[in-house]
């Protein structure tokens, strides 16, 4: 069971952190159309707006830096801990969290892999555009879930090969022979 109270659609969380005027994007499942059960859908955005975000939720929302343990934020507390990866979002303190966001650090305006430190990139060369949403490219997002190869990774990664193209395919190689050269999956890709 979620520990979320309601599942937000991204297109709820597109009008919720779009509405900052600031970038965000979300993972892997419009890239492949195949549906899965989710216990959340984390929305990524960069480290240096969430002073921008706990202003704009001020009174709405409670806005928490998640890693290592919960720190709440404010107009008054503003920094984000060292160790802090996400912020999670709830209507108060005691309500059940109804968003999750991804804190994605930049250089120089560069999206940075949390993966993989050496790598940064332009925004629009690790994501992709749909309907107003950004998405994480699926040769990126995939990388991220090679960590922990849960069965719902591998799943991710069975439905989303077929679909890649050999640029994105030999990122994923590339990326698997540099981290984890005996990892499962790179006799897949």
């Amino acid at each position: 069971m979620s520990w979320y109270r309601t599942k937000f659609r991204c297109a709820h969380r597109r009008g919720l952190l779009y509405a900052l005027g600031h970038d965000c994007w979300a993972a892997i499942e419009a890239f492949t159309g195949e549906p899965r059960d989710h216990d959340d859908i984390d929305v990524a955005l960069w480290r240096r707006d969430v002073p921008a975000l706990v202003r704009a939720f001020e009174g709405r929302y409670h806005v928490w830096a998640a890693g290592g343990g919960l720190t709440p934020l404010s107009a008054d507390r503003l920094e984000v801990p060292e160790g802090a990866d996400q912020v999670w979002i709830r209507t108060h303190a005691l309500a059940p969290w109804v968003a999750d966001c991804v804190l994605n650090r930049d250089r120089a305006g560069r999206w940075v892999s949390r993966r993989d430190p050496e790598f940064d990139a332009p925004l629009e060369q690790v994501t992709w555009e749909r309907e107003g949403i950004r998405y994480l490219k699926p040769e990126i997002a995939l990388s991220f879930k090679a960590k922990l190869n849960r069965p719902k990774d591998s799943r991710d990664l069975a439905v989303s090969l077929p679909l890649l193209d050999d640029t994105a395919r030999a990122f994923l190689a590339d990326y698997l022979a540099r981290r984890d050269p005996d990892h499962p999956w790179r006799s897949l890709v």
